[in-house]
């Protein structure tokens, strides 16, 4: 087993337009654009939250890329997750960046891959029956088109590997027809193309109880986080439900669906279980999607960096008294700006979510 901490963040890469997005949202649409638009919803709401070092970057430049994998490098992060988005019948969308990754050999930085396997809709923006595009899983001749693309990536020398297997995530296992049967089909797809096979991860959207071995996988990513909002949103603590209560009295608080939770009490609830396979430990930084789904959003009040450095001691702990092939850490996010989920510098916090990863892991 490797004795060090590896912190990985997963990696979102829609920071430059696309025609689907300008089609959808307006020309020159990214993520940016729901960041910098963001308003306050409530006293001491703090939004919009904007770059620092940063500043609004553009993936399609190769110096963006290494400044974030340089910065990244510096504060002990071993290595990105590059969400990617493959619909079925070769559609790809906001694919550019992970592929001038792949073809210029720059950042010199570790990566590894996500399927984010879901059907866009326009849920976050007020259409949740809008479907923007839909998932799908056409058959074999699509599936090894979708492989071969990702081969360039798996032989990459960055390429993130457990006992020289590529990690390969699939984000939402239950959503495909047949887990097992496509999990099979793409090891016997690693082993004909001279690979030992793919060391397959289910992510966190599964619940630890789902049996990741049977339809399988090789581990998975904990449910901890998940589990832990909804505890909280169900069984709220007696002084959420006093603060919600006066806010009513005193109108500070609109009838909307909008949830403010305390930061503190999910990290304090969460629990790192173990399922059928290695079950990896998730922190989450920060959250606020409110500049996404505005008062249909979610916000975590009272994250802080202190409180971050709280959940990192907790995830190595669980790591400490497990036993896995490598000591994987997942971090959502690096970079979800629209989630008020991220670990790059702000104008308010700057360096601090960074200097806590260094700190405890090291």
């Amino acid at each position: 087993m490797s004795a060090s901490i590896k912190p990985l963040a997963f990696y979102l890469p829609q920071y430059h337009p696309i025609p689907e997005n300008d089609a959808w949202w307006g020309k020159g649409f990214t993520e940016w654009t729901n960041v910098t638009k963001a308003t306050p919803l409530f006293n001491g709401h703090r939004q919009p939250r904007l770059p620092a070092d940063l500043g609004y970057y553009d993936l399609r430049l190769a110096e963006a890329r290494e400044q974030q994998a340089a910065l990244a490098k510096t504060y002990g992060i071993y290595g990105f997750i590059y969400y990617h988005y493959w619909f079925g019948h070769g559609k790809q969308v906001i694919e550019r960046p992970l592929n001038e990754v792949v073809a210029s050999g720059t950042p010199d930085f570790p990566f590894c891959i996500c399927w984010a396997n879901q059907t866009w809709s326009g849920i976050w923006h007020g259409a949740p029956n809008k479907v923007l595009m839909k998932q799908e899983y056409p058959g074999e001749a699509d599936l090894r088109n979708h492989f071969e693309y990702l081969l360039k990536a798996f032989n990459d020398p960055r390429y993130i590997r457990v006992a020289g297997k590529p990690l390969f995530m699939i984000y939402d296992a239950s959503d495909l027809p047949d887990p097992l049967q496509m999990t099979q089909a793409l090891q016997a797809l690693a082993r004909e193309a001279g690979l030992p096979g793919l060391y397959l991860m289910a992510s966190n959207v599964q619940d630890d109880d789902w049996d990741a071995k049977a339809a399988g996988f090789d581990a998975k990513v904990s449910n901890a986080f998940n589990r832990s909002l909804h505890s909280t949103i169900s069984h709220p603590t007696l002084q959420t439900r006093v603060r919600n209560k006066l806010r009513r009295i005193i109108g500070s608080q609109k009838a909307t669906a909008l949830r403010r939770l305390d930061h503190k009490t999910l990290v304090e609830r969460m629990d790192y279980r173990q399922s059928t396979v290695p079950t990896y430990p998730i922190v989450v930084p920060n959250w606020d999607n409110t500049p996404r789904s505005g008062l249909r959003g979610l916000v975590l009040e009272g994250s802080t960096p202190a409180l971050f450095k709280e959940q990192l001691t907790k995830a190595i702990a669980s790591l400490k008294a497990a036993s896995f092939p490598e000591n994987f850490l997942f971090i959502k996010s690096w970079n979800e700006w629209a989630e008020g989920n991220y670990l790059e510098p702000d104008t308010v916090d700057g360096h601090a979510y960074l200097e806590a990863v260094r700190e405890v892991v090291q």
